[in-house]
């Protein structure tokens, strides 16, 4: 019987030959990842089992990223930062990308490919639902929770149960105007946002094997929005010349068996696939961004994990490239690095950044996960009152970014970007 990417990984790292969907297994983690909002919690479960004077299992293999609740000054915050700060001291944790310091990067779930923590064949678990971003390389990624995640820390391994998969083939060519925000909004509108629970979503086809690794992120980032356990895309050539600009470490390719048996296999022509959104209050309330159109917003918010990568940002620019925008729109870069491409990275000889002030938007905010996730009072570009935002970010639930009241479309760069200079949602195609 064949085995899928996903159960040939599981299985390795739990030292089988095979494993099938439903069973418990043991599993070896190669990396484990936290942050300012589930770190304090974790380290509490580990040092109540393990000990206070405990060591990690492995120093090297936790990546520490502050990022959510960065640039405030609520005093909460700064403690769970302070936390996470004594315990990379204390345990000599390697990676540590601590605020207010040079090692800072930004939002974990670019910062873990973008300094290497992220290769074929692992199995990287992460205390945020969105750590299934990296099965974009080829890997295991999930999310977990504290009391795993203190388990993890103490013994590098989880008992875990082997998810079944399901197979999203998209072949054809994309149409204009249409990312990777659109197939997976697409794909999540089908299937509904309880469609793959606790199930490994593979996702194949030519319109995939044609996307940069950015936009393969893009769509592995939100397989949790249909209850998926994990995202994941075979590796090829476009992982392997990516992963060699980052990280020198060996890793081990895994491919599905052309006998693989799957829960279900979706097959949809890439051409289907247009421009859309993501209506208030949930990822799979789907609409086509045209039949939106009559609906007037208040704010675009271009950032966060899911659109604040250097691609997105291009694709912003493309749209904006010498026109104006009527709402506030807010550019968050996900990193240090996303950030600093947006003074290098060039349109019609100009600058992402040179275009972005062009158009009117507001000033560059410092790269965090900022307003995506709410945040404190005084976070940047937090969302208040009864305003209605397109946004580039992964959920649109009441409160998601910050008031209850606000109504919040989930859209792709492009989709925002338009929406930005018609002041009502817009289908980027009558742009482009």
């Amino acid at each position: 019987m064949g085995q899928t990417i996903t159960e040939k990984i599981l299985a390795k790292h739990a030292g089988r030959t095979s494993v099938e969907p439903g069973e418990n297994v043991w599993v070896n983690v190669d990396v484990l990842m936290t942050h300012d909002v589930c770190g304090p919690g974790t380290i509490g479960v580990f040092e109540r089992e393990f000990g206070k004077d405990a060591k990690v299992f492995d120093p090297e293999k936790i990546v520490l990223v502050p990022d959510h609740y960065i640039f405030t000054k609520d005093e909460m915050c700064h403690r769970n930062i302070e936390t996470i700060r004594e315990f990379a001291q204390k345990q000599g944790i390697k990676y540590h990308y601590d605020p207010g310091t040079p090692t800072y990067t930004g939002v974990c779930h670019v910062t873990l490919p973008q300094e290497g923590h992220t290769r074929p064949g692992e199995v990287l678990l992460g205390t945020d639902s969105h750590t299934c971003t990296h099965g974009a390389v080829g890997e295991f990624a999930s999310g977990i929770g504290n009391t795993d995640a203190g388990f993890v820390l103490g013994t590098g391994k989880v008992l875990l149960k082997i998810p079944a998969s399901m197979k999203f083939i998209i072949d054809g060519e994309l149409g204009e105007g249409v990312m990777a925000k659109d197939v997976i909004l697409h794909i999540i509108g089908k299937i509904g946002v309880d469609g793959a629970t606790y199930r490994a979503m593979e996702f194949a086809g030519s319109a995939i094997e044609n996307m940069p690794m950015e936009e393969r992120m893009t769509i592995c980032n939100m397989a949790i929005e249909a209850g998926g356990k994990s995202g994941i895309i075979a590796p090829d050539d476009i992982t392997r010349e990516y992963l060699a600009e980052v990280t020198d470490k060996p890793y081990e390719v895994f491919f599905s068996d052309d006998d693989a048996i799957y829960f279900s296999e979706h097959v949809i022509p890439a051409e289907e696939i247009v421009p859309c959104v993501a209506k208030p209050h949930s990822p799979d309330n789907y609409s086509s961004a045209k039949d939106c159109s009559d609906i007037k917003i208040d704010r675009v918010y271009i950032g966060s994990c899911t659109g604040g990568k250097t691609t997105d940002f291009i694709a912003a620019a493309k749209i904006l490239d010498g026109q104006k925008v009527c709402v506030d729109t807010f550019i968050v870069p996900a990193t240090v690095k996303v950030e600093k491409s947006l003074e290098t990275e060039k349109i019609n000889d100009k600058t992402l950044k040179q275009i972005f002030e062009e158009a009117g938007c507001l000033p560059i905010a410092p790269p965090s996960c900022a307003a995506c996730l709410g945040g404190p009072v005084d976070t940047f570009g937090r969302t208040h009152g009864k305003e209605v935002v397109v946004a580039t970010t992964n959920r649109n639930f009441p409160g998601r970014m910050g008031s209850k009241d606000s109504f919040v479309y989930l859209a792709s760069p492009y989709t925002a970007a338009a929406s930005a200079i018609k002041g009502k949602i817009t289908d980027p195609r009558t742009i482009l």
